[in-house]
C-alpha cells in the first residue's frame, strides 16, 4: 500500500508519513464577498440575502489527521520522541527566508498513490500528544494538517525537434535537436482500471527530480500532467539537456 507523502517542489525532497489518514476533508470557498460602497456594506430592509460580488478565484483547503507512534515501526537507532518523526512536517509551515522578499513556506505536493497529487502550502499544523514516558517524552501523536491548494506552477514552453510536433513560440525554451538514439523511450504502465503513472514519478526515475515533469509533459505534448493513461510511449530527453532548461 502506497503511503501519503509530501514532495517539496523546489528541492524534490520526499517526506513520507508513518500511516495513511482515515479521512481527508476537502473544503471549497468561492471567491465571493459582501458588496460594499464608500459608505459601507450594501444592505436593505427588503433584501432576503446580502448582495454579493464575485472577486474571482476562491480557496480550496484539505484537512487530514495523521497518526505517528514510535512503537509502530522500530528503527535503528530507536526513536524515543515522536516529535523526531513529525518535525519535518512542522518545518513545511515555516516561512523560509528569501533575499529581498517576504518569507514563505515551501510549495509542496500532497501525493497519495495515483489519485492525489495536489500542489499546496501547509497553512497550519496542530499536534496532540499521547502516551508519555516517566520523563515526559511523548511516544504517540495525532498531527492535524490544513493545506491550501495553489495553482499549478507554470509549465515551461519547450520547442523540440520537428519530430516532437511542438509549435514554435517567441517565449519558448529550446531543446537541442536530439538524435533518436540518444532518447530514452518509456512505456507508461497501468491496467485497464488503473490510472497511468504520474509524470513526477517518471521524472524522479530518470532525473532524480520530480519537478522536471513539466518538461517531459511539454516535450510529449501532454495536456494533463497528473496522469498519463496507458499504453503510451514517452520520449525522455537526456538529463543534461533537461537540466539546462530547469
Amino acid at each position: 500500500m502506497e503511503r501519503v507523502a509530501f514532495i517539496v517542489e523546489e528541492t524534490g525532497e520526499r517526506i513520507d508519513c508513518l500511516l495513511n489518514p482515515d479521512t481527508v476533508v476537502v473544503r471549497r470557498q468561492a471567491g465571493l464577498r459582501r458588496r460594499r460602497t464608500a459608505g459601507g456594506i450594501v444592505t436593505g430592509t427588503n433584501l432576503a440575502d446580502d448582495p454579493l460580488m464575485a472577486t474571482g478565484g476562491g480557496r480550496t483547503e484539505l484537512e487530514l489527521e495523521l497518526l505517528f507512534d514510535v512503537t509502530i515501526s522500530p528503527t535503528e537507532p530507536p526513536i524515543e520522541n515522536v516529535q523526531d518523526l513529525t518535525r519535518p512536517l512542522w518545518a513545511l509551515a515555516e516561512n523560509a527566508a528569501r533575499d529581498a522578499e517576504f518569507g514563505a513556506p515551501p510549495l509542496v505536493r500532497f501525493v497519495w498513490g495515483k489519485t492525489w497529487n495536489v500542489p499546496t502550502f501547509v497553512a497550519s499544523v496542530a499536534e496532540r500528544f499521547e502516551r508519555f514516558t516517566t520523563t515526559g517524552v511523548p511516544e504517540r501523536s495525532w498531527l492535524h494538517l490544513r493545506l491550501s491548494r495553489v495553482g499549478e506552477p507554470a509549465t515551461p514552453r519547450v520547442e523540440t525537434a520537428p519530430s516532437a510536433n511542438q509549435g514554435a513560440s517567441s517565449t519558448a525554451m529550446t531543446l537541442p535537436d536530439i538524435p533518436e538514439d540518444q532518447l530514452t523511450f518509456h512505456e507508461v504502465t497501468g491496467g485497464e482500471d488503473e490510472p497511468g503513472e504520474r509524470l513526477d514519478e517518471i521524472a524522479t526515475r530518470y532525473y532524480g527530480e520530480p519537478g522536471l515533469w513539466r518538461i517531459i509533459a511539454v516535450y510529449n505534448g501532454i495536456a494533463d500532467p497528473l496522469q498519463v493513461p496507458p499504453p503510451r510511449i514517452l520520449r525522455i530527453p537526456p538529463a543534461d539537456a533537461v537540466r539546462a532548461l530547469a
